[in-house]
């Protein structure tokens, strides 16, 4: 999905011009598609005059327009801001707006929300352009200017405000940091009004975006919102190794996508017994040692005799410790495990027409080594005849 400005002119994809592309910085980041854009409202209901508006790397702001300005998305507006104003997209109008602020519990109150000044002149957007020019380079100094003051942070980003009056420089900490000498340090260099913000190292990498390990952007930058607390025990229910490497994505911390598969997991495992719970049986203990979750199957092991593993249901588990809870055993796991018979063989649909794939697996006849060894002494003389004739003539 892109937006009418990324068209393509000869095969060659133009870009919005957007200081990044359609995956990092633009069109598909936290995007909201508007559902009700065809469909006109009844004639007592006036359009909802709050709209959305979109700033670098995501962040998004609900603004109210008071003078009912004729507003589209994709349209470069003046915003209000604290001091001065502001340069932003509007990415979202009609009554979805209202939907997401009340997702996001916004107050739709005029006299608190901040309101769009008109739309940009070119002028306006002629000094957003050359501010954001600057961000670059302006971080590689901010970064060794931390150094060099031994602060223990990471400026990640840098954000200016539309009309280029203030910075906001975003920055990851593990502990608190002073950083007021870097303030003036900043000040001095910049010559603009400093705003400092810490975020934390998900929402560093929401900013920044990227490809995750399983080829597609980032979960954060592209329509995860919520960043809920990811521990190591999700990985134990979903039987993953737990291998820091594998396990972390691209902020340092655990990946998110550990938490979206989990209900289901537990939900399963609510069937399944304790896997510290023992099988008594009158050949020995028997422990578990394996279970799998998709096919409901556990692997015991009797005490002495680890090598030698029996599967199991759930069901049959669930009985024999029902059995051991009254005080009996069974015989032993071989009885309950030879009802299990697994058709191994597994049969392959030639759907491409392609050559059998097990054509080179059985060896080949001595008969037809021998019709072949036939065939070559036959094609030989039949070569030889000639010439012999040719010297009898001779």
């Amino acid at each position: 999905m892109a937006c009418t400005s990324c068209s393509t002119k000869d095969g060659q994809p133009k870009g919005c011009k957007n200081n990044g592309t359609c995956g990092s910085d633009s069109c598909n980041k936290l995007t909201v598609f508007d559902w009700l854009s065809n469909m006109s409202l009844p004639n007592v209901e006036k359009p909802y005059n709050w709209v959305e508006v979109r700033y670098k790397n995501g962040r998004k702001e609900y603004y109210h327009n008071p003078d009912n300005i004729s507003l589209s998305i994709g349209d470069i507006v003046a915003t209000q801001a604290k001091a001065g104003h502001d340069i932003g997209m509007i990415t979202l109008a009609g009554e979805l707006v209202r939907v997401q602020m009340k997702r996001k519990n916004i107050s739709d109150n005029i006299d608190e929300g901040l309101k769009i000044y008109r739309k940009a002149s070119q002028k306006d957007i002629d000094i957003w352009t050359k501010s954001r020019d600057r961000e670059e380079p302006m971080k590689v100094k901010a970064r060794q200017f931390a150094i060099d003051l031994s602060l223990e942070m990471k400026i990640s980003d840098i954000e200016f405000q539309g009309d280029g009056s203030k910075a906001t420089f975003y920055y990851t900490a593990e502990e608190r940091v002073d950083f007021r000498e870097l303030i003036k340090v900043f000040a001095r260099e910049f010559r603009t009004r400093i705003e400092m913000k810490q975020v934390g190292f998900r929402q560093e990498a929401s900013r920044l975006g990227g490809i995750g390990s399983c080829g597609r952007e980032l979960c954060c930058s592209t329509w995860l919102t919520d960043f809920r607390s990811v521990s190591t025990s999700a990985a134990r229910y979903q039987q993953l190794s737990l291998n820091p490497q594998k396990l972390a994505g691209q902020c340092g911390k655990l990946k998110c996508c550990l938490n979206y598969e989990l209900d289901t997991y537990l939900d399963a495992l609510k069937d399944f017994p304790k896997t510290d719970a023992k099988l008594q049986t009158e050949k020995g203990i028997a422990v578990c040692q394996k279970t799998d979750i998709f096919k409901r199957h556990l692997w015991y092991a009797y005490e002495g005799e680890w090598n030698n593993w029996h599967k199991l249901t759930t069901d049959q588990v669930n009985e024999i410790i029902d059995l051991n809870k009254k005080k009996q055993k069974v015989a032993s796991l071989e009885e309950y495990a030879a009802d299990l018979v697994e058709d191994t063989k597994t049969e392959f649909e030639n759907v491409v027409g392609q050559d059998s794939l097990t054509r080179f697996d059985n060896p080949k006849s001595k008969r037809r080594r021998k019709n072949n060894r036939n065939r070559k002494n036959n094609r030989n003389r039949n070569k030889r005849k000639p010439q012999n004739s040719k010297n009898a003539a001779k």
